[in-house]
């Protein structure tokens, strides 16, 4: 992680294009233009893909200057982060607090990665041969980012590829290219030349770089749809893929669960950066008992929580990033509202410029509704009631996404056996899209293929090299 089918290779767009080969980015606080950035052409590739393959040479050759780049790349994006950060809320819509945040991940990324080096591993198998793996890096990687968290899923991308000794080409989302584009020129000043390029552009560009016979790895956010698209893109060079294709991530809440306890933690794991997060808690399923009291609980926060521009210090909550997704979002909510739902908060776009919609609480909302069987990616949040645990769990796992889910409880034994039965790659107990920097992130069924994060995340930008040499006698 455009209308998430978030933003990413194949999106509409809605930035216009200006004459000389450039486009506007707008504000979603305003729906106005208020900067530029180059609609680079796709035969420029060549020429880019061309120069990382150059530096990749350099670059792979020494170790202990790429980790000394990466800490000073870390220390620029710290000292650089009064200028960014409003940029990124400007052209994003996020809190600014919150853009903070995101550069503050995007600097711990980089130093964790500079510190984390492959191994050497013996093989041991009895044979009279001294068996080592060792680790090579794969050359050029392209890396297409979305607009949610444009520099926080960027580093996720490009700090562990480059500290495993790769280059990378980047393309960040047209909604979102500014504060990429300030932080490529303040990466420039630790890294050596072309060893991280950022392109920015609207489609056919992506799907040139997915593509592009000189990109030896693709790592992608975004739709299911598109991520077929950039897989079969990438397969023509048998380029290795690595795709983070979204979630619908279920919260099931046990019938021991202190309501009020964890409403504040559960709202506002919905609800951060607008729903905008693939993450995100998207559908709730409470015990009928409680059922009532939890969408009270909900309704109340959303009721409460202040929307506005992220630059206006007491905002809470920004817009939508743009008009696409705010249509999704206003589609799917009215098509709950038509099958019965009840928005006991919200449930429409708020009367003010920019893309604002008020924080929404449904309630009654039936099983099959788009909005709990898709990713809404929005300020919309359903909540549904269950007879039997063993019907909650069935339906959490009753999706083709597989990112994440929770459960909330007090028995926290319970809640682990609970947990242990959802089909998805991360769960959480009593709490909900955390990530620390030393674990893997990847998905199950449609929700991805390949895994970041942590080790895990370094050795997918490796290759396994082998060494045989006879033992001494």
């Amino acid at each position: 992680m455009a209308t998430h089918q978030p933003g990413h290779v194949r999106q509409h767009t809605g930035t216009p294009v200006i004459p000389g080969g450039r486009f506007a980015v707008l504000d979603p606080a305003t729906g106005e233009a208020f900067g530029e950035a180059p609609d680079q052409r796709p035969d420029e590739l060549d020429a880019i893909v061309g120069r990382a393959q150059e530096a990749w040479r350099h670059w792979r050759a020494d170790p202990a200057a790429r980790t000394t780049a990466l800490l000073a790349a870390a220390d620029a994006v710290e000292a650089a982060g009064a200028d960014i950060a409003p940029l990124l809320t400007r052209e994003q819509g996020k809190p600014l607090a919150e853009s903070h945040q995101e550069i503050a991940r995007t600097a711990a990324r980089l130093r964790y990665f500079a510190e984390t080096a492959p191994q050497p591993e013996p093989i041991t198998d009895g044979r009279p041969v001294h068996s080592e793996v060792r680790w090579r890096p794969l050359g050029p990687v392209a890396a297409i980012v979305p607009w949610n968290f444009p520099l926080q899923l960027a580093s996720a991308k490009f700090a562990p590829a480059l500290a495993a000794g790769n280059t990378m080409v980047l393309k960040p989302s047209p909604f979102t290219p500014l504060a990429t584009r300030l932080l490529g020129s303040v990466l420039s000043a630790a890294l050596p030349e072309d060893v991280l390029t950022i392109v920015t552009g609207h489609e056919p560009l992506g799907a040139r770089l997915a593509s592009h016979p000189g990109i030896r790895h693709v790592t992608f956010t975004g739709s299911i749809s598109t991520g077929r698209a950039v897989a079969e893109g990438a397969a023509a060079s048998l380029a290795r893929v690595t795709l983070e294709l979204g979630g619908n991530d279920a919260a099931i809440l046990l019938d021991d669960v202190d309501v009020e306890e964890i409403a504040d933690r559960l709202f506002w794991a919905a609800f951060r950066n607008c729903g905008q997060v693939c993450m995100a808690v998207k559908r709730v399923y409470a015990p009928a008992r409680l059922y009532s009291q939890v969408v009270e609980a909900l309704a109340q926060r959303a009721k409460a929580a202040v929307v506005g521009a992220g630059l206006d210090p007491g905002t809470q909550l920004g817009p939508v990033n743009n008009a696409p997704q705010l249509a999704r979002v206003e589609r799917y909510t009215a098509q709950a509202l038509a099958d019965g739902a009840r928005a006991v908060a919200g449930g429409h776009r708020l009367d003010r410029p920019g893309y604002f919609f008020a924080p929404t609480i449904l309630a009654d909302v039936p099983a099959r509704s788009p909005v709990v069987t898709q990713e809404q990616f929005g300020p919309v949040l359903p909540v549904l009631p269950y007879g039997h645990l063993d019907e909650a769990v069935e339906a959490a796992n009753d999706t083709g996404f597989g990112l994440g889910g929770s459960v909330w409880g007090t028995d926290l034994d319970r809640a682990g056996e609970v947990a242990d039965r959802l089909e998805c790659g991360t769960a959480w107990i009593n709490h909900h899209a955390e990530l620390s920097l030393a674990q893997p992130f990847a998905g199950a069924k449609d929700s991805g293929v390949g895994v970041a994060g942590g080790p895990w995340g370094l050795y997918g930008n490796l290759r396994p090299f082998v060494v045989h040499r006879p033992q001494e006698v």
